[in-house]
């Protein structure tokens, strides 16, 4: 029995033993944390370095959908850009439907410091799914079908540095002076370009003036020039953009204060040898109110006809910075913040051709990033020769539009 009971006690202390140090190997360290994200608040709010880097990059945009209804609806939600240069925007006898648009656009801004300044990397592209209507091949024609398109676009792509930027963006000549309000319609009588390739300088002062130039490529497809002899509208494209060595050529000067600000852009086109010149003054009354108006003239004459936005305008060759009808065009608006939540937009445009638009809408906040904007839209044309020129059209001078967008902004 003893020893049994010794063969026993020493074959538990040998199973403690081993336990023990069995334990001991399988014991790992605890890994330490690592910050794989870091704020960088040196650009605003929303960028983070790169890992690895000291490069900060802000990822951003918004979804958004649209839906118009009545003449003023479908073009002007896919592309507001292109409204202009469709002369069968109107045509709905095939399908008549509401129209919609789809879109989510992405925005990458990248930014580093360097011997030279900042170095800024950007971007924002739209993905959209949107309705359409099929054309046929012939310029004269448009069968008004009711089809749905989807597709992408770069909006934006440049590299700035300096003070100097190289990509393709808006056009200076419409950016320097500001949109045309807080309206999402702004531009149903246009007031500059917007897509072109550009390389610009731009300089700001710490006492609020600014001042920038820009060669620019410009584009095509921007006019439907009427045909009498004919009785249709033919199409040209590439009528902008350069067909030599020399470019477009932008520049302006502005100041800004608390009260409001001046700022005047001038434009030369290279390829149709016109210019232009617009100027805008803005005031803010009150924290709660903001006041524009803005003018602008063109170096044009009155001897051809041609097809633009609206009924037929008298110039005697397309300008690139001018896509008003005439020599000249006003524009004015107001924005008034009703509640935290809400915000009151009009803009009311004329030009020499005697086109007439008003825009309003209320912009609201119905959470944080996430606004919803009803707008409705008129358009007229005072000059009742115009109805001389359009006979072969069926093309009402007086039309309504009412529009809605619903937008989710991330990212900051």
């Amino acid at each position: 029995m003893k020893i049994c009971s010794l063969m026993l006690g020493s074959i538990v202390a040998s199973v403690a033993v081993s336990g023990a140090f069995a334990a001991d190997a399988v014991v790992e360290p605890e890994p330490e944390a690592v910050d794989y994200m870091q704020v960088c608040d040196t650009y605003g709010v929303g960028f983070y370095f790169i890992p690895g880097t000291e490069t900060c990059l802000k990822v951003s945009g918004y979804v958004r959908y649209d839906l118009g209804a009545g003449a003023l609806g479908l073009y002007k939600v896919i592309d507001k850009k292109d409204f202009a240069e469709d002369p069968f925007a109107f045509d709905r006898k095939t399908n008549d439907t509401y129209d919609a648009l789809a879109r989510f656009q992405l925005r990458l801004d990248a930014r580093s410091e360097t011997e030279l300044g900042t170095l800024r990397a950007y971007a924002a592209i739209n993905f959209q799914f949107a309705t359409d209507t099929t054309d046929s091949n012939l310029p004269y024609y448009n069968n008004g079908f009711t089809d749905t398109v989807e597709s992408w676009s770069p909006e934006h792509i440049y590299v700035e540095l300096a003070g100097f930027r190289v990509g393709k963006t808006d056009s200076l000549f419409t950016t320097f002076t500001g949109y045309a309000g807080g309206v999402i319609n702004d531009d149903i009588i246009g007031y500059g370009p917007y897509d072109t390739h550009q390389i610009a300088y731009s300089w700001s002062g710490g006492n609020g003036f600014s001042a920038a130039v820009a060669l620019e490529e410009g584009s095509g497809n921007a006019i439907m020039p009427f045909q009498p002899n004919y009785n249709y509208f033919s199409s040209y494209g590439d009528l902008y953009t350069l067909d030599s060595y020399t470019p477009h050529v932008a520049g302006g000067v502005g100041w800004n204060g608390a009260w409001g600000g001046v700022s005047l852009v001038a434009g030369y086109d290279s390829v149709w040898d016109q210019g232009a010149v617009k100027g805008r003054l803005d005031i803010y009354p009150t924290d709660a109110l903001a006041l524009f108006v803005m003018a602008g003239w063109a170096s044009v004459d009155e001897d051809l006809f041609w097809y633009n936005y609206s009924p037929v305008q008298k110039q005697d060759s397309p300008n690139f910075y001018a896509p008003w009808g005439g020599e000249w065009a006003v524009w004015a608006g107001a924005s008034l913040k009703l509640t935290d939540k809400a915000t009151f937009n009009v803009q009311a445009s004329y030009d020499k051709v005697e086109d007439f638009a008003l825009v309003a809408n209320i912009a609201y906040e119905v959470v944080p990033n996430f606004v919803v904007t009803p707008e409705i839209a008129y358009m007229d044309n005072f000059d009742s020769e115009m109805d001389d020129y359009v006979y072969s059209v069926d093309y009402p001078l007086e039309n309504w539009g009412f529009f809605v967008r619903a937008q989710a902004n991330f990212g900051g």
